[in-house]
């Protein structure tokens, strides 16, 4: 759009009061510079100024540090309800992992200011139009989505233009509201006692500036950039991204393997760097949860258990300051099954049809009612799906439904506890599905609960509604890719659960504790009140890992898990007899109320090369399986299982 065309545009729109002027890429205008760019230089620049101040950090941590903190505080936010990510909180969470002092923000902040002026120019023609609509009467504001605060959004403003072009400035971070919703227009319109109908607004984004401010009455005019410069930015930002990865992976090759004797050298060097990692991030998710809402993040029974004593040391090695409610949760999908089943959940109707494929409603009934029934005939038919709720709210289904709803009832003493008056639940988990998840959300609409875990896959082949408030920390795909490192837990899940998870039952049944406690078949799990490492090699590996940790050792970390995630690819995609040794899991519980369990390996027999190959299919590890039923046959097999993984994960794009 011309200049002579937005006067036109603006003078044609009637009466207007107020102009609102988006600032990036409207007001001032983004070179081909990517972001990934911009911060790449920015941390080099910082690099260097902490050098001269007897700091040395690499600039690889720094950006890794920076990417992180900046990712996770965005995907904390799009699982909440409002508020906007704060450079200041970003950058003060990126010197906390790397053990700098707080005081660094000021300078870190200032250098991201002079690497932003270098990467704007100002549009004069915009400049023009909106001096003279000043000059006429008319207010003229900023109103931008950003991490900035207005103060600093001014200072750039100011290094190109004249001091009096722009009134007020509303920057996102500092309303806590922002454009991409549509709460910041309001908002605007209130603070300068005018009506959206009243108001101007001119950007560039289609959703964020034409279509919201539009919806609000506001008249919007769309000055959009050519979309050649979008690809220029995005060839610009594979550039950065492709420097950053070799001079990282310059580092790694430095650094020679630890032998992995045993299991809890396995747990020490491949898994520990891993399991600070999937820490850290929980932390991250958490500090940015915790400066919009009160909240409270709670470890669900039994994986949570041992995640909770991992993240807790990390915490203290690293002094990561975290004031949000905590505790261990009594819960498991049973449990959270039964609570949605009172609210006659299709979720949850869902999840039993997988888990108890080829049962009768009768054994459902034993399992969620926990204990055995006499019930009519009809209850002895092959469990399905459309006919439960109208058996189990039939008068047939009373003995079953009351059992339910007094489990239910202690149950929900339990979570009414831990969570208090929080009104935003995080719930941390193992992974994969997030089937608790989806579970509690059905039975419990009114709270605001979502899930970080290690991993997140829908392998169940079931709904993905609950996804967005399902953060999967370290993996967040559906099958195993060969080319996505992080994936290769998806070919042996049993590792990651056996790692965490204490040798304790899975949360069946609650009793009545004192007069307003309750327990559970599990025992007590209160931090500190168990040992999740006890008797898990791997667990206390990974903890003795942990322990030995400085205040800066997340930078040791972030280096450490390089390499820990290529050993750990190998050991499960190739593993060699040493691996086998090391990563000898016990038989894992299938849990839901049934006693049946799942063996990592089948018992060795003697059977035919064809019907042991056929067998592959059934096992939890089967890379595992193949290097142990077919020690020479294995140099062929696990190169084409591999191939086969390549393939898929291509198809499933």
């Amino acid at each position: 759009m011309s200049p002579q065309e937005l006067a036109e545009c603006i003078s044609a729109s009637g009466a207007i009061d107020l102009i609102s002027t988006d600032v990036f890429d409207t007001l001032l205008l983004r070179t081909t510079r990517s972001a990934r760019s911009r911060i790449r230089q920015a941390e080099h620049l910082f690099s260097r100024s902490l050098a001269s101040r007897g700091w040395q950090i690499e600039p690889s941590l720094l950006i890794t540090a920076r990417a992180e903190a900046e990712r996770l505080a965005f995907r904390a936010l799009e699982a909440g309800r409002s508020g906007e990510v704060r450079l200041t909180d970003v950058i003060g969470r990126q010197l906390k992992l790397l053990g700098l002092p707080a005081s660094e923000i000021a300078t870190r902040l200032a250098i991201e200011l002079d690497v932003e002026k270098k990467s704007l120019v100002p549009n004069r023609y915009l400049a023009n139009v909106l001096l003279a609509n000043r000059h006429a009467g008319r207010r003229i504001v900023a109103v931008s989505d950003t991490m900035l605060s207005a103060e600093d959004v001014r200072e750039l403003i100011h290094h190109f233009y004249v001091p009096d072009l722009i009134g007020q400035i509303y920057t996102s971070s500092d309303c806590a509201r922002t454009k991409r919703r549509g709460d910041l227009f309001p908002y605007v319109a209130e603070a300068e006692s005018v009506s959206l109908g009243r108001i101007l607004h001119i950007g560039d984004d289609v959703r964020a500036d034409l279509k919201n401010a539009s919806v609000h009455g506001i008249t919007a005019v769309h000055t959009p950039r050519p979309i050649w410069l979008s690809h220029l930015r995005k060839a610009n930002g594979a550039l950065a991204l492709m420097r950053s990865a070799l001079s990282s992976r310059t580092q790694f090759a430095k650094r020679p393997p630890a032998p992995l004797e045993n299991a809890h050298a396995f747990g020490r060097f491949v898994l520990g760097p891993i399991v600070t990692q999937f820490c850290v991030r929980i932390w991250l998710y958490a500090a940015e949860v915790e400066t919009h809402d009160r909240s409270a993040l709670l470890f669900c029974a039994r994986g949570g258990v041992g995640i909770r004593e991992a993240f807790e040391r990390v915490l203290a090695r690293l002094s990561l300051p975290l004031g949000m409610r905590r505790g261990n949760f009594m819960v498991s999908r049973l449990v959270a099954a039964r609570a949605a089943i009172l609210t006659r959940s299709s979720a949850a109707v869902e999840e039993l049809s997988r888990e108890f494929r080829g049962r009768s409603f009768s054994d459902v009934a034993s399992a969620i009612g926990g204990r055995r029934y006499s019930l009519p005939d009809r209850w002895n038919e092959p469990f399905a799906a459309g006919d439960f709720l109208d058996m189990l709210f039939h008068s047939s289904g009373e003995a079953v439904l009351s059992d339910i709803r007094q489990q239910n009832a202690r149950f929900e003493r339990h979570f009414s506890k831990l969570r208090n008056d929080t009104s935003r639940i995080l719930l941390c988990d193992t992974g994969l599905y997030g089937s608790t998840q989806r579970l509690m959300a059905s039975a419990f609409p009114a709270l605001s609960i979502e899930t970080i875990q290690f991993a997140r896959a829908n392998y169940k082949g079931h709904g993905e509604e609950h996804f967005p408030k399902v953060a999967g920390l370290l993996v967040e795909r559906n099958c195993y890719s060969p080319l996505d490192i992080h994936s290769c837990v998806l070919r042996y899940w049993h590792l990651i659960e056996s790692l965490f998870e204490p040798a304790i039952p899975s949360v069946r049944s609650f009793v009545e504790d004192g007069e307003d406690d309750v327990a559970a078949n599990c025992g007590d799990i209160r931090y500190g009140f168990i040992d999740p490492g006890h008797r898990n090699d791997l667990l206390s590996g990974a903890l003795g890992y942990v322990d030995e940790l400085s205040i800066e050792g997340a930078v040791k970390a972030s280096i450490d898990t390089e390499l820990a995630w290529v050993r750990l690819k190998k050991a499960i995609t190739r593993p060699t007899a040493e691996v086998l040794h090391c990563l000898d899991l016990p038989d894992r519980s299938v849990d839901f109320g049934r006693p049946d369990v799942l063996n990592v390996f089948r018992p060795h027999q003697a059977r035919p090369t064809l019907s042991r190959l056929a067998s592959l299919r059934a096992e939890l590890w089967r890379e595992g399986a193949i290097a142990r039923e077919f020690p020479v046959l294995k140099h062929a097999l696990l190169p084409m299982l591999d191939s086969m993984h390549s393939v898929r994960a291509v198809i499933a794009r």
